[in-house]
């Protein structure tokens, strides 16, 4: 009975000894999957439109839409693509709200996080090169 506690111990040991020795993923290992990420979003606009049809109060009669092209730039724990856009939407009184920044963020080439607070969109939509986005002000309910 001894030899065979014994040894039920043992073998717990080596189990639970095995899954000591798993640390997981190294740094660079961690950085090269992020970094791995970072692919181009060819349809930046059309995945803004799908989000932003379901994200704005009244996606019908938006204003002054504006987008700038993705550029890679650091995002926090290491770059992303992100792309800035301008628009004014319509209020639910009929009046425009008056125009408004956010930022979409992208990982491996699709919309990841889009953001609007002014404070974090500032620093990174300041000097961004707008383009008229005519398909953001077409958009319907």
């Amino acid at each position: 009975m001894f030899r065979f506690a014994v040894l039920t111990v043992t073998l717990a040991v080596l189990a639970l000894g095995g899954c000591a020795n798993d640390v997981g993923p190294s740094k660079a290992e961690l950085k090269a999957r992020w970094d791995a990420e970072n692919i181009y979003p060819q349809a930046y606009r059309r995945d803004l439109l799908a989000f932003l049809r379901t994200y704005l109060n009244d996606p019908s009669g938006v204003r002054g839409a504006a987008v700038s092209a993705p550029v890679l730039k650091d995002l926090g724990p290491g770059e992303r693509y992100y792309t800035c856009v301008r628009y004014n939407e319509r209020k639910s009184t009929g009046g425009y709200a008056g125009s408004k920044d956010g930022v979409a963020v992208f990982v491996a080439g699709k919309l990841d996080r889009f953001f609007d607070v002014p404070l974090e969109v500032m620093p990174l939509c300041k000097d961004a090169a707008f383009a008229p986005f005519p398909e953001l002000e077409a958009l319907t309910r």
